[in-house]
């Protein structure tokens, strides 16, 4: 066997090794979400009796779905839940961009400097070590919890470190400066220029930024829970305590509520998925 050969199956042999882990990996990634579809047609006997049965023995039902989303008060917590994350989203994107932007073409301010080092530095504090001061703060102090715009403040606070880091890379990195210069000559005013040039030209970073955070803060139950105490208020992550008895839980309930609360942000995944990989990439090689 030449060396060329050897070479050639050696390469092949690793090509089927990294389909294999891969396959793994997505199976495990996966297969929650296979669970939670075929046991949301079932009764509860059904999924506590064999829960990887495609089918259980009292057949097909759609009853979850109606009983949950009465018993969540679904439309309600919905509309929370899409108030508070399309507006989080929408300011964390104006926001992060705008301050990014600033930023890279203003490097030679010290404030610029250290107001960017101090927005990443913050990306490694846990959220774990701000909970208590914070709900102490806010509530004890300032009495302003059980709000919408406290919560939608605080998600747009704590995402914008992360944002401002994505759109810096990709700003310094994919938009040259030529274009604003010329931008300007042709007697377009700064903020113009952002709006005009800049901001259509981050389209791929949006995007991600967009999913990111749209996950973080549709899925997030930590800070929600300790905001918004009155159930008017609550998102839907909060409202599936509603399933969780002391001494029982109805699993049915359960996987109809999670399917329902995962659905919009798969929709969102799906229009959005091709700006995804170009958006995480962007900026991280230097031009």
């Amino acid at each position: 066997m030449t060396e060329n050969e050897r070479a050639a199956r050696k390469k092949k042999i690793m090509n089927v090794v990294m389909w294999i882990i891969l396959l793994i990996l997505f199976v495990c990634f996966v297969s929650p979400f296979i669970l939670v579809v075929i046991n949301v047609f079932k009764t509860k006997a059904d999924i506590t009796s064999n829960p990887l049965a495609l089918i259980g023995k009292h057949g097909f039902t759609l009853k979850n779905f109606p009983e949950a989303m009465k018993k969540m008060k679904f439309w309600l917590v919905f509309g929370n839940s899409a108030i508070i994350t399309i507006t989080s989203t929408v300011l964390t994107i104006l926001v992060s961009s705008m301050a990014s932007f600033v930023i890279v073409r203003n490097q030679k301010w010290p404030a610029c400097a250290l107001l960017f080092s101090a927005m990443v530095a913050s990306m490694v504090i846990p959220f774990q070590v701000l909970m208590v001061p914070l709900v102490s703060v806010y509530g004890g102090t300032l009495g302003v919890l059980n709000h919408r715009l406290t919560l939608i403040l605080m998600h747009v606070g704590f995402s914008v470190s992360m944002a401002t880091f994505m759109f810096h890379g990709s700003i310094h990195t994919n938009i040259p400066l030529e274009l604003e210069e010329a931008a300007l000559i042709d007697g377009c005013t700064r903020w113009q220029t952002y709006w005009q040039i800049v901001f259509p030209l981050l389209k791929p970073t949006i995007a991600t930024v967009a999913i990111i955070d749209a996950m973080a803060f549709w899925n997030d139950y930590l800070l929600p829970s300790l905001v918004l105490t009155k159930k008017d208020l609550y998102t839907i992550p909060i409202a599936t305590q509603a399933f969780y008895g002391t001494y029982s839980t109805d699993i049915g309930l359960v996987m109809a509520a999670l399917l329902l609360a995962m659905l919009p942000i798969l929709i969102l995944y799906v229009f959005l998925q091709r700006y995804i990989v170009e958006g995480v990439t962007s900026g991280a090689v230097k031009g």
